[in-house]
């Protein structure tokens, strides 16, 4: 009974996917029409893209890319910058959640090379931010977060108009993003010595055999296929054959390292839409409470549920894609638990600064309060002059 309790505490949204698709299948009866449900190329890119990222996560590709930058850097204000825009940039192509997972604890590597006044400082805002960077990085491109993979197929989006859709916001983003950091990392000592030299003698494990470096360019090109499948340039069958193949034969250990729970999650939502369709007053009902509201719904729902089974939630009862992902994508700003993603930063907290839990999750919720609030004033905005 403990082993359940745990189970639904830690996937509670997956619980959530699957209670709501037996329920809807208890009024709409298994039948043929189930299996037009399934996105299937949306799971298939999303496997692929896991099992990439978890092969380039394992040879440290990315902390030896986070070593280089910041080996460069002159004063604690830089350092900010740098480990901001690294969650921001790599979330582009990595996803906010290999972001975090990678970013974040090599940000209190770092910081404990410097003083203990200087860590007490900025350990708190800086990881906040960092989230904050990751989920709106991510935001830009479709392969930044699921929910952008799944509208972004069903929309039938060229990549040019889903990227011309978001950039506006990301740069919106951005500029607040390093307004942010220049005044967090105002006023920090400037003594980096032990830091540049703890950050070269960590890259001395980068890469270490031939095998390593045949691994990197494997998975290098594999990532490229996930991109050209992304595209619409290659058929998902071709690129799913050759990721598992080549993680087969190379390293078939990455496989458990696929969020399955997230794709579960999926295709739980994937059922109770579909059912939903089909049954006239509910499917009428949500319809009009989400159109014209697309944004504010995404919103509203992700606070609660978190960005990507709202964005598969509300998919189901608008056609206005473009507003939608604009509205599941602010929508991880915010709560906690308003992008999944943000809960991995909160265990490094938990596991760091065990004591200032409370504390960290005020700082982020204050931040996340007036990034949201400047966001929503811009969509405005936009809409009014530009899109009006």
């Amino acid at each position: 009974m403990k082993k359940a309790i745990d189970f639904m505490k830690k996937e509670a949204v997956l619980c959530v996917a699957l209670l709501l698709a037996l329920l809807s299948a208890c009024i709409v009866p298994p039948d043929r029409g189930y299996a037009s449900y399934i996105d299937v190329r949306t799971l298939a890119i999303l496997f692929c893209l896991m099992s990439v990222m978890a092969g380039l996560q394992k040879i440290g590709v990315f902390g030896w890319i986070a070593r280089r930058l910041l080996g460069k850097v002159k004063g604690s204000r830089g350092l900010v910058l740098v480990l901001l825009l690294l969650s921001f940039f790599s979330s582009m192509l990595i996803t906010n959640d290999v972001a975090l997972i990678t970013f974040v604890p090599f940000t209190f590597t770092v910081l404990a090379m410097t003083d203990g006044e200087q860590r007490q400082r900025l350990a708190l805002p800086l990881v906040a931010m960092q989230t904050i960077a990751a989920n709106l990085g991510s935001m830009l491109t479709p392969i930044g977060n699921p929910q952008n993979l799944y509208l972004y197929g069903r929309a039938g989006m060229s990549l040019g108009s889903f990227l011309a859709l978001m950039l506006p916001y990301t740069m919106v983003s951005l500029v607040f993003l390093l307004a942010w950091g220049v005044v967090l990392g105002r006023g920090c000592a400037d003594g980096h010595k032990p830091l540049a030299e703890g950050l070269e003698a960590g890259e001395a494990g980068f890469l270490r055999s031939k095998a390593d470096l045949l691994s990197l360019w494997i998975y290098l090109a594999l990532f490229l296929l996930c991109l050209l499948t992304v595209a619409h340039v290659l058929p998902w069958q071709m690129v799913l054959g050759s990721v598992l193949a080549a993680v087969v034969f190379r390293d078939r250990k990455l496989l458990a390292k696929v969020d399955y729970s997230l794709l579960l999650t999926f295709v739980g939502f994937f059922i109770f839409i579909g059912n939903v369709g089909r049954i006239p007053a509910f499917r009428d009902f949500l319809q009009k409470v989400v159109a014209g509201r697309e944004v504010y719904a995404g919103i509203a729902a992700s606070q609660v549920i978190s960005n990507v089974p709202a964005g598969l939630l509300l998919s189901g009862f608008t056609e206005d894609y473009g507003r939608l992902v604009v509205g599941v994508n602010l929508g991880g700003l915010g709560t906690l638990i308003a992008s999944m993603a943000s809960l991995i930063s909160y265990k490094y907290v938990a596991k760091e600064e065990g004591a200032r839990k409370g504390a960290y999750i005020a700082v982020f919720t204050v931040s996340n309060i007036c990034f949201l609030a400047v966001l929503v004033l811009f969509d405005g905005l936009w809409r009014h002059f530009f899109q009006g």
